[in-house]
């Protein structure tokens, strides 16, 4: 590896498992030091015992939508490591379903996850950034949230807010130091995805000019060029990392 990240102190939401994982464990191997989140207690120990960079690898157990653990982790981060440059808001949950089937519940919670949090999260380790002259804020949004799929309306809707936040905070936070940009991938290949049942995924695959779902060391490679010095002047984007889709 090339040490992109060297000496930076990074946190990924959702980390425990797939995407999150792929992307902690690429800024650990690029030099940094990774404060790995999720809500499920324990759910990322043991790969990071396995993980040949596992002392710049560190559980932080606690849930986004919980403002007071939000902050008291955070501080702790800071304490701990004196300052936070990269933060990646990957934490989500999706819940598909047709519009006439729609789930109250569920689309709270993806509203409090996908959105709430993330906004609690921006607030809170973009004043520590503010104060150490700047850094990198990186949210996971998706193509759905960009053109839309049947079925998908409310995670639709909360990824296109996602989208929306990003570029409002780039512009809030510019002057700050503080770039705010968004990842959207397209199908991935992670642990939901081989709960779903393939055969109605066969149109959307057949879209992918390249041929084949994303793997989460592709989403993981579009955040590590976001959180790298070399995007220095990149802010207020949404990079799809989809393989070129044709929708």
């Amino acid at each position: 590896m090339s040490d992109l990240l060297k000496d930076k102190v990074c946190i990924v939401t959702g980390a425990g498992r797939g995407i999150g994982k792929e992307i902690a464990s690429l800024f650990a191997c690029e030099g940094a030091e990774v404060v790995v989140n999720d809500a499920r207690e324990g759910a990322a120990d043991e790969w990071i015992a396995q993980s040949t960079v596992k002392d710049r690898l560190h559980a932080f157990y606690f849930d986004i939508t919980d403002p007071d653990a939000v902050r008291r982790n955070v501080m702790a981060v800071k304490k701990q490591f004196g300052r936070i440059d990269v933060l990646v808001n990957n934490a989500g949950v999706e819940f598909n379903e047709l519009i006439g089937m729609i789930s109250r519940d569920n689309m709270e919670k993806m509203f409090r996850v996908n959105v709430f949090g993330m906004i609690e999260m921006i607030q809170t380790v973009s004043r520590i950034m503010a104060r150490n002259g700047g850094g990198s804020i990186i949210n996971i949004s998706s193509m759905v949230g960009l053109r839309g799929n049947a079925g998908q309306l409310v995670y639709s809707a909360t990824k296109g807010a996602v989208i929306g936040l990003t570029k409002s905070a780039a512009k809030e936070l510019a002057p700050k130091g503080i770039r705010v940009n968004s990842i959207a991938p397209g199908l991935t290949q992670t642990e939901m995805m081989a709960q779903a049942d393939i055969e109605k995924l066969q149109g959307r695959i057949a879209n992918i000019c390249m041929g084949r779902i994303a793997k989460p060391a592709d989403i993981a490679g579009g955040c590590l060029l976001l959180a790298s010095d070399y995007a220095g002047y990149i802010s207020g984007q949404v990079l799809p990392v989809d393989g070129c889709t044709i929708m």
